[in-house]
């Protein structure tokens, strides 16, 4: 399953990328006001998309071809203004390598009650809206793309790789152009430029954010699933299987998202494109069919889990509300067994 197709591949990203730049254009060229916000946001949800297809170039899944994923990976983190190399750093080497391990995996990191009561009142309200259910773009534009990868400062920044460096000036000049293209067309067609530019890119952005930290939280955030604070008891728990949710749809919503949240497979092994993976999920579910979880989607769900997956005790394996209550008890892994003389 773990075959990349090169024709396919590029067909996926051409064919986003068209739809991309024909919704962005459409908020310039079209007159309805809502139509325009309405472009916006297919543009910002279909950014996404373009982001999956970047994400599995990173994953060096998408094409057999290493330094042509690298040319497609930051060709499809365009839209996003994704920095390739530290998204890299962040997605394959902190979060795959340590799913849900507290202090490594910052992506969603839930706090302990303790730490909770340390926070100034201000960082205080700021967790209370990241974790309502109505955060995902709060959390995601500030704690990830702000902090993390836009020209992060030097406590956040992984190294002084050059590279760095070159894909921020990268992605810098795509919105560089994309806001010039916006304030263009607005003044050829004698419209308002602010109206362009907040239809044509506040709009997909912002979208696009939302739509990225929902799916990370839904991915690993759940009533059933444990945090870690300890390396031994997280290794021994073989994480890579029950820290992962996959989500299911009514619809046809998880198609539409390229099969992202077919993500325990993906977490299994990331070398399996996005086209195979409903094929490696459902293998996984069939051999390993009790260790899964499995959630089909609804909104009461997740707002049910937004309630109740606000901190958490790492000791007791348990979520508790923000006044320390217990809201729900996490499945305990049955742990293989430590290695002789390792401590706990």
């Amino acid at each position: 399953m773990a075959q990349g197709e090169t024709a396919k591949a590029i067909m996926l990203l051409v064919m986003d990328a068209v739809l991309w730049l024909g919704c962005i254009a459409g908020t310039i060229f079209v007159e309805s006001l809502l139509l325009k916000i309405i472009l916006g946001i297919v543009a910002g949800f279909v950014t996404g998309r373009i982001f999956i297809l970047g994400h599995d170039a990173c994953h060096q899944s998408f094409t057999p071809h290493r330094e042509l994923n690298k040319v497609l990976g930051r060709i499809a983190f365009l839209p996003s203004l994704t920095p390739y190399s530290l998204w890299d750093v962040g997605h394959n080497v902190v979060h795959h390598g340590q799913t849900n391990l507290k202090g490594f995996d910052f992506v969603w990191a839930p706090l302990s009650k303790a730490e909770f009561d340390a926070l100034p009142a201000w960082r205080k309200t700021v967790e209370r809206l990241y974790r309502s259910g109505w955060g995902p773009v709060f959390y995601y534009l500030i704690e990830i793309w702000w902090r993390r990868e836009y020209f992060p400062n030097a406590k956040n920044k992984p190294g002084d790789r050059p590279i760095f460096l070159k894909d921020n000036l990268l992605v810098t000049g795509f919105a560089i152009i994309w806001i010039g293209c916006l304030i263009a067309g607005a003044l050829a067609t004698g419209q308002s430029i602010w109206l362009g530019l907040i239809t044509g890119f506040a709009i997909p952005f912002l979208f696009w954010n939302g739509m990225i930290g929902f799916v990370v939280y839904v991915h690993h955030t759940h009533p059933s699933v444990s945090w870690y604070d300890k390396k031994s008891e997280w290794l021994r728990a073989q994480p890579f299987v029950s820290t992962t949710v996959h989500l299911t749809f009514n619809w046809i919503w998880g198609s539409l998202m390229h099969h992202i949240m077919e993500h325990t497979a993906h977490h299994v092994d990331m070398s399996v494109p996005l086209y195979r993976l409903p094929e490696a999920q459902n293998t996984l579910e069939t051999i390993l069919p009790e260790r899964i979880f499995i959630q089909k989607f609804s909104w009461a769900w997740y707002f049910d889990t937004a309630r109740k997956c606000k901190l958490y005790d790492f000791e007791n394996k348990a979520w508790l509300d923000f006044d320390g209550n217990k809201t729900a008890d996490s499945v305990r892994v049955v742990l293989s067994p430590a290695p002789v003389g390792q401590n706990g």
